[in-house]
């Protein structure tokens, strides 16, 4: 089984897995480095780390256009269910759950998290995906350097995505390590 795995700017990631379409962080609109606009995306799932604008971005066009599932954390969630997204699914840190495409657990991030009406967004969370075909996907998303990336290294990885922007989230040195 292949997977494809596509940049999309910014921490927006599109994967491909056993004919899932799911995207991380959909920020499309005012993104400068997107190369299409969210009403040219297709999704299934939409993987949400924290409220930050430019993390939850397009999520309730594209669900809403789709009918993709939104995953996040309780609090995010929820929060998109009151927007009017019809499918989400609420996870926290630590805990997982066998979705369609796999088994997803959400892991520790060390950001914030408001929403962009100012509501408190909960805990933000990188993911930790075991794809149906058995590859390892992490997705670390906004986040300094932890001790627990150690553990979550030890899972066997197949992928890391890892943030090296330095000031909001960890530089290039600690992600190296």
């Amino acid at each position: 089984m292949t997977n494809k795995l596509t940049w999309y700017g910014h921490a927006t990631l599109g994967l491909e897995t056993g004919g899932y379409k799911l995207v991380i962080d959909p920020f499309f609109e005012g993104n400068p480095a997107a190369p299409l606009s969210q009403n040219k995306v297709e999704a299934d799932f939409l993987l949400v780390s924290h409220g930050h604008g430019d993390h939850v971005g397009d999520a309730v066009a594209i669900a809403r256009r789709t009918g993709a599932t939104i995953i996040s954390n309780y609090e995010i969630a929820g929060w998109f269910s009151e927007k009017g997204v019809e499918k989400t699914h609420g996870q926290h840190l630590g805990g997982g759950y066998k979705h369609p495409f796999g088994y997803l657990k959400l892991t520790l991030a060390l950001h914030g998290s408001m929403l962009p009406d100012g509501s408190y967004g909960g805990n933000p969370c990188g993911f930790l995906l075991s794809a149906n075909d058995g590859k390892k996907f992490y997705f670390a998303q906004d986040t300094g350097l932890f001790g627990d990336m150690k553990l979550i290294g030890e899972e066997g990885l197949d992928v890391a995505v890892i943030p090296i922007g330095d000031n909001f989230t960890m530089g290039p040195d600690d992600a190296l390590r």
